[in-house]
């Protein structure tokens, strides 16, 4: 007779195959995109479609897909609430009319299996909030939920646990670790302390199946450091960086259970940049991969689907 698997097990060790990078700054707003294949191999760049603009969010919804909102386009105020979705053959539909607060350097994750939640950001006159909004399994938005935590902006999350998430790091007028668990029901909880360095502008991706990276960033310097998150939301200490120092870059989950950084601004002189670094299902940063792929560029972001 064969085992029971519990349900959450499944859910856990079942992620999905397949990423793209989109939207982003390089010199001037795009709406380019770049798939990533279960391997883990960049595309060339796709045209984009909908609004160009940088500073967006985007995470997974329906299990399959994807969804990209909210940015900024222009350089201060420009603020949008716009989405797009990602379909499962990673193909970007063009504008939703926004629904929400209109924000930027914000972030975003999947929880409850198939569902998704954006959170936090910068408003039109440069405040910060920590407003979140749901996103339904087939990817409508919702309007916004009160903040729960620190407001704070150039923030980062993913999911963990199979069907929760995390949202952490930032600025909240000065450089933070501080993390928010959400419940596999959308539900964001109080601050928990920070642990590890202090900084904004960074990534996070899934990994594993059930556990989070969050990764690179910017602290008055730029840095490649990484912290695990446990498939309880437990975040670990620095662990020393891997590939170029770099910050406002994106970040998702690919093969099941790898992940990838990529792009960003670089230090040294590089600026925009579209390199990216592999991560192992045991939450192992590779170095550089070696060639570059697509539009270099800073301020876009990333989700799985497939």
């Amino acid at each position: 007779m064969f085992p029971i698997i519990p349900a959450n097990s499944v859910t856990a060790a079942s992620g999905n195959d397949e990423g793209i990078f989109g939207f982003g700054y390089a010199g001037g707003w795009t709406a380019v995109t770049n798939l990533v294949s279960n391997a883990g191999v960049v595309a060339t760049d796709t045209a984009g479609v909908g609004t160009a603009r940088y500073y967006n969010a985007a995470c997974e919804y329906g299990g399959d897909k994807g969804i990209f909102g909210y940015g900024n386009t222009s350089h201060s105020t420009g603020r949008v609430s716009m989405s797009n979705l990602v379909s499962n053959a990673g193909v970007v539909a063009t504008d939703v009319t926004g629904v929400g607060t209109a924000r930027s350097n914000l972030a975003a994750c999947g929880y409850g299996g198939d569902k998704g939640i954006f959170g936090f950001g910068k408003l039109n006159d440069n405040s910060r909030t920590a407003l979140t909004n749901l996103v339904s399994n087939a990817g409508v938005v919702a309007t916004d939920t009160a903040g729960v935590g620190d407001a704070r902006s150039a923030l980062a999350a993913c999911e963990y646990g199979g069907d929760k998430g995390i949202f952490g790091y930032g600025d909240t007028g000065g450089y933070t670790a501080i993390t928010n668990l959400v419940s596999n029901a959308g539900v964001v909880a109080t601050d928990v302390a920070g642990v590890g360095t202090a900084r904004e502008k960074m990534a996070a991706c899934e990994y594993g199946g059930d556990k989070g990276i969050f990764g690179y960033g910017y602290l008055a310097s730029y840095t490649a450091a990484t912290n695990l998150v446990s498939n309880t939301g437990v975040v670990g200490t620095d662990v020393a960086g891997v590939g170029t120092l770099r910050m406002n870059l994106a970040a998702c989950e690919y093969g099941g259970d790898k992940g990838i950084f990529g792009y960003g601004y670089a230090t040294g002189g590089l600026a925009n940049v579209s390199l990216t670094n592999l991560v192992s299902n045991t939450g192992v940063v590779a170095s550089d991969q070696v060639a570059e792929t697509g539009t270099a560029r800073e301020g876009s972001n990333a989700c799985s689907f497939n």
